[in-house]
């Protein structure tokens, strides 16, 4: 067993190895967007709309909708953004171990990375990915202050692109929850989606009642 081990690597090693041919084809897409315009990066979110309409899937744009994130992140790099009032430089670009993360995220599987290797921005690629169909994305994470914290900080690149992101806090009335869900990407943690849920489906007795959009 370890000597297959040593010849082949672990399960997790094999798996990163042929992910890494996607890393290096992102890596070349965005070194060519780095020519584009600022509205031409922009223009991509709804060039890549209309090639899903069109019957392209979520994983034929991988590629070039993680490149867009990366140059978005580029592009943002040394302007200043208020994020729960503290002003906050932007100096985040997606490294390689960031794009397999969040191709491993798309994919429906855990990415466990270490404390500091930027899971915040990682969680960005497949957002803006799993957003273009037009469904609603929830990012979950532990408090409302994160929830807050990482829907005004990571905003900046949905925003960029093109999209809305909305952040569910304990407080919310039903209609301030209901427009935070018709944003593209909404940030919260897994009580307030889960309650929402058990609400819409066990307490809500008219469709004006329902604070979210709808599920796949």
């Amino acid at each position: 067993m370890n000597l297959l081990k040593a010849l082949f690597g672990t399960k997790t090693e094999r798996e990163l190895k042929r992910l890494h041919p996607l890393v290096a084809r992102i890596n070349e897409i965005e070194a060519g967007y780095q020519s584009l315009s600022d509205e031409a990066l922009r223009a991509k979110t709804e060039e890549f709309r209309g090639r899903l309409a069109a019957g392209a899937t979520l994983d034929d744009l991988l590629c070039e909708a993680f490149a867009a994130v990366k140059n978005a992140c580029r592009r943002l790099c040394g302007t200043t953004r208020e994020v729960c009032g503290h002003a906050l430089t932007w100096e985040m670009v997606p490294f390689d171990v960031q794009l397999l993360g969040g191709i491993v995220l798309h994919q429906g599987k855990i990415a466990e990375m270490q404390t500091g290797e930027g899971k915040t921005l990682v969680a960005t690629l497949p957002l803006y990915l799993n957003a273009l169909p037009g469904a609603n994305v929830h990012l979950v994470t532990v408090n409302d202050y994160l929830a807050r914290r990482d829907s005004q900080w990571m905003g900046a690149v949905f925003e960029f692109l093109g999209l809305t992101v909305g952040c569910i806090q304990n407080d919310m009335s039903p209609a301030e929850r209901r427009a935070q869900y018709a944003c593209d990407i909404t940030y919260g943690t897994n009580s307030e989606f889960g309650f929402d849920y058990l609400r819409d489906n066990g307490m809500a007795v008219d469709p004006d009642q329902l604070v979210q959009r709808g599920y796949h």
